[in-house]
């Protein structure tokens, strides 16, 4: 079994809400291949969000509404980003020898 340390946090949350981690040596099992995809999915996702935003603030006729959706999609693409960033650096950090240094 994984050490509590080495839990790679999924790109999921469970039906309560809570996070879903995964224990596993085999980083290209199924379950570790299907986080990857959907990471890569929702980086993607983010990254055409970002490239969207300066059309909509340039337009001058764009309303309120438009803008809650806009800002409401980011704020989860920015969730799902920061999960990302989260379980990789775990995943570093767990993979990377100590340094040495104090």
């Amino acid at each position: 079994m994984t050490p509590q340390n080495e839990l790679r946090l999924l790109p999921w949350s469970g039906p309560d809400g809570k996070p879903c981690y995964l224990s596993t040596d085999d980083s290209g099992g199924y379950v570790s291949r299907l986080a990857d995809n959907i990471e890569a999915v929702q980086l993607g996702m983010a990254a055409e969000l970002v490239e969207q935003v300066p059309a909509l603030l340039d337009d001058q006729d764009v309303g309120p509404e438009d803008l809650r959706r806009m800002l409401t999609e980011l704020t989860g693409a920015l969730r799902d980003v920061l999960r990302v960033a989260t379980s990789r650096g775990h995943l570093l950090a767990v993979s990377q020898p100590p340094s040495g240094r104090p």
